[in-house]
């Protein structure tokens, strides 16, 4: 069964519970669940550890039969991360070319988007644009426009052109350290997304500074799972889950008997507690959180979602979640609004259609939670989880 990052997924006859040891698989009730993962010792624990060498043996694994289909999975590497694809089909050979399909269009796009192939066509841009107008292809012109976009509607808070700073913080290929003083005001000097020229007309991309670059980690995963849930309902699938790392989850439909795909947001630090119960269809949820890539000094914690207008790590933040209709629109804005807090953010989600986000504040000892428009299903859950905070739990409902 395949466990991944943030979220692990149970399929209709199975259920995880958790004795206080470690993970274990039970046959109990039924319902389809995703759940929150072990920790990394649980991940070593016999059930799990059974489990992913069954799945690894099979390589595409039916889990569990639905009148006259099955459920599959199967997981690739890609983007830097772990793309899980759960879908409902016929057979084994159905199962077999949907997966092939989806998983290539996730490769085509890791060679076009990503900042650490050289041979990628954003790596080509990032070499070039501040010497000359780089010609792009219209796709990647394409996202390169809905990035700014945000980036403009955000007032900066979702911001592309991050990657000196995450450079200079330690975050590109490492685990983050305090940078000195002249590196950071250098890094500083090449960020800023209004210094990114697109011209539609020749559809090129112009920098108007040296050392600028361009980085769509926090908005290529979703654009990712975009274009495979268009392929995928395209060749008939009706019902999936395509999950990028665990940061962004799209539903395709639901199981079948089912209104949708139930989803425990984890309270952040503890995978093995949920913060909320969403149903999700036809709908992308996306999660940024402090604890993704972080160090320590001093006392304080230094994650790598940066704030682009002070060029330090965001404080006082520890996870945001956003709910949108598509996956793009969702990864972008659990940035976004996780540097912009509650205020700010809902002010912005306001203009998106169907956008619903939860926001969770403070610290790990004392920490509070602001849920806007957030169709959260386990009220028991959310109850326990604010009686467990030290502060008290903020609920607006919004407008």
């Amino acid at each position: 069964m395949p466990v991944f990052g943030r979220f692990s997924i149970m399929e209709h006859r199975f259920a995880m519970w958790n004795n206080g040891t470690g993970a274990v698989v039970s046959w109990a009730r039924p319902g389809i669940a995703i759940l929150p993962s072990p920790d990394a010792s649980a991940f070593r624990r016999f059930a799990w550890c059974a489990a992913l060498v069954l799945a690894a043996l099979a390589g595409l694994t039916a889990l569990c039969k639905a009148g006259s289909e099955q459920l599959f999975a199967q997981s690739r590497q890609a983007m830097g991360t772990t793309f899980t694809i759960y879908l409902y089909a016929a057979n084994e050979e159905q199962a077999s070319e949907y997966f092939e399909a989806a998983f290539e269009e996730i490769e085509r796009l890791d060679e076009a988007l990503s900042n650490y192939r050289t041979s990628s066509e954003l790596s080509r841009i990032n070499r070039l644009a501040a010497n000359e107008a780089v010609t792009t292809d219209p796709e990647v012109f394409e996202l390169l426009q809905r990035s700014l976009d945000y980036s403009r509607r955000s007032g900066g808070a979702f911001d592309i052109t991050v990657g000196p700073l995450m450079r200079a913080w330690g975050f590109f290929r490492g685990k983050g350290r305090y940078p000195a003083a002249q590196e950071l005001a250098k890094a500083r000097v090449s960020v800023g997304w209004q210094r990114v020229v697109l011209d539609p007309a020749t559809r090129t991309v112009h920098f108007l500074v040296p050392g600028l670059e361009l980085d769509l980690g926090g908005i290529g995963k979703g654009y990712a799972v975009d274009r495979v849930v268009v392929l995928l309902r395209e060749m008939g699938v009706k019902s999936a889950l395509i999950d990028a790392g665990s940061s962004t989850i799209y539903a395709i439909g639901a199981p079948p008997g089912k209104p949708g795909w139930n989803v425990r947001v984890p309270q952040p630090g503890n995978r093995l507690q949920a913060i909320s119960t969403v149903l999700l269809r036809d709908a992308s949820l996306s999660t940024s959180g402090n604890y993704e890539k972080y160090f320590r000094l001093d006392g304080r914690i230094y994650c790598h979602i940066m704030n682009p207008q002070t060029g330090e790590p965001v404080q006082g933040m520890l996870q945001t979640t956003v709910i949108t209709p598509g996956a793009t629109d969702s990864d972008a804005l659990s940035t976004a609004v996780f540097v912009m807090g509650p205020l700010a953010g809902k002010r912005l989600l306001q203009s998106i259609a169907g956008a619903s986000a939860f926001w969770v504040l403070g610290n790990p000892e004392a920490r509070r939670t602001v849920a806007w428009r957030w169709p959260d299903r386990d009220r028991r859950t959310s109850r326990a989880s604010r009686a467990m905070n030290s502060s008290v739990a903020q609920r607006n409902a919004g407008p």
